[in-house]
């Protein structure tokens, strides 16, 4: 298993990947912007620009870890629309 390093505080579990055919840790979004802010001195946003762009849009193996940004949102569509243009998405 893979871990984001100085995020310990931020991991809310683990899960296991099929397609990997193993263990993968699965941090909070949230918790690690907290850890980011706390930490390092930055604010919100900064702690969620550095975030997403060293971190969320990385791709560093197959086992790499699993961020979960939880968010509450209308209707799926809210989801898949967020989410147009981050990485390349």
């Amino acid at each position: 298993m893979l871990k984001a390093d100085g995020l310990d505080e931020a991991v809310i579990g683990k899960t296991y990947d099929v397609a990997v055919q193993e263990f993968r840790l699965v941090y909070s979004v949230n918790k690690c912007i907290k850890v980011l802010m706390d930490r390092d001195g930055m604010s919100d946003v900064e702690a969620r620009e550095y975030l997403e762009h060293n971190t969320l849009c990385a791709y560093v193996d197959k086992s790499q870890p699993i961020f979960v940004d939880a968010e509450y949102f209308d209707c799926i569509e809210d989801l898949y629309d967020e989410c147009e243009g981050m990485c390349g998405v």
